[in-house]
């Protein structure tokens, strides 16, 4: 897994809109890149809305959010209209950017074991370094966290 300190692994994926989004295109700002299971399911959602609630306070703070998932770009596209989220979702298919960084492995959960996604947020710097990652994210006040955590 990607440590506090590593330069953040640069990436390229297709958002809801279908544009591709590379996390260099954001050099020179700070941003959230958090890992969520799955679109429209309870907590991801919780967290969704809580940084869609949160949009212009983060950006205020010059915190760009990106959200990744193993869903679609059509799944993404119904996630967002459907909560009116104003940040990329980015489309990881294939894992490997979940992979890359760390967070694609095996899970467990009422007794059972499987693979899928460690819930996981990575707040990198201006200068593309992970400042600090928040793992089990509170879904429900996940912006509170990266604004503390980003020390604003």
């Amino acid at each position: 897994m990607v440590q506090v300190g590593d330069r953040a692994p640069d990436f390229a994926a297709e958002t809801q809109h279908s544009t591709v989004v590379r996390l260099s295109d954001y050099k020179g700002r700070r941003v959230a890149l958090y890992f969520y299971p799955k679109d429209n399911t309870p907590g991801c959602t919780k967290q969704a809305c809580s940084l869609r609630d949160h949009a212009a306070i983060l950006e205020a703070q010059g915190i760009a959010v990106l959200g990744v998932s193993g869903d679609s770009v059509a799944s993404h596209q119904r996630f967002a209209a459907e909560h009116h989220l104003p940040f990329p979702l980015l489309a990881d298919t294939d894992k490997k950017i979940m992979a890359t960084y760390g967070v694609w492995g095996e899970k467990k959960m009422y007794g059972r074991t499987f693979m899928g996604v460690k819930r996981t947020t990575f707040l990198i710097n201006e200068d593309g370094v992970i400042h600090h990652i928040i793992r089990r994210p509170k879904v429900a006040v996940h912006a509170e966290e990266v604004l503390k955590k980003f020390g604003a």
